[in-house]
């Protein structure tokens, strides 16, 4: 599994420098930008030091869809509570999320959001997990440096995991379950329950790979039946 770090519209170079720093310490390498040229300003490469290599080889991207495109998995970062969305895991939880998730993903993002907003509703919906780091404040907030520091301490093991023999992994089975659930749903007239929808998408984010093979396996049986019935 590769993971990529994705930032969306950083607005200070100093913070894109500062988290491409924590990457080259941490033994990442892929910068996404989205709608942001931050990483080309020289306060960035100032701050960056030993990992300007990170910034010249970042990628910029219009939309954060178009950044994720190509990923078969996509975690997203926030601080704040949504009335749609809930932290499914901590930093420190992410970590075996993703060790299982090597067997049968190859790309993946982690994302991270604007310093004085961070992610829409949008943005969010576009990810398979969601994370947050616990903190005791009031206004919980990380710079955005050391957002990226904290997430790429907890998961620097992947890069340890990296190089062993793994079987191959099966890019879109994720996407694909959703697929088939919706249209499980639309068969049985409850596409109109947004609620439903919403948590089972979010919750497939916590499926293993044998999990998704389960998952799999029971649609197809039900699909048959209701085939049958008819």
């Amino acid at each position: 599994m590769q993971l990529h770090i994705v930032l969306v519209s950083p607005a200070r170079p100093e913070n894109v420098g500062a988290a491409a720093r924590a990457m080259k310490t941490m033994g990442f390498g892929s910068l996404r930008i989205v709608d942001s040229l931050a990483h080309q300003d020289p306060a960035a490469v100032r701050v960056a030091h030993g990992a300007t290599d990170i910034l010249a080889r970042a990628v910029y991207y219009p939309t954060l869809a178009d950044a994720l495109d190509d990923m078969d998995f996509t975690v997203a970062t926030t601080a704040r509570h949504r009335a749609r969305f809930h932290y499914y895991c901590s930093a420190e939880q992410l970590l075996p999320q993703l060790q299982e998730k090597q067997q049968w993903i190859d790309q993946a993002a982690l994302v991270f959001g604007r310093e004085d907003s961070g992610l829409t509703n949008e943005e969010m919906a576009l990810a398979d997990m969601l994370t947050g780091v616990p903190m005791q404040a009031v206004y919980p907030s990380l710079n955005l440096g050391q957002a990226v520091m904290v997430y790429c301490y907890q998961l620097a093991a992947l890069n340890q995991l990296a190089h062993r023999e793994h079987a191959p992994a099966m890019p879109g089975q994720l996407d694909a379950l959703r697929q088939r659930f919706d249209q499980l749903f639309d068969r049985l007239n409850v596409t109109g329950d947004q609620k439903l929808t919403d948590w089972l998408h979010q919750r497939l984010g916590l499926a293993t790979a044998r999990d998704t093979a389960m998952l799999h396996t029971l649609l197809h049986d039900i699909e048959k039946a209701l085939t049958v019935k008819k």
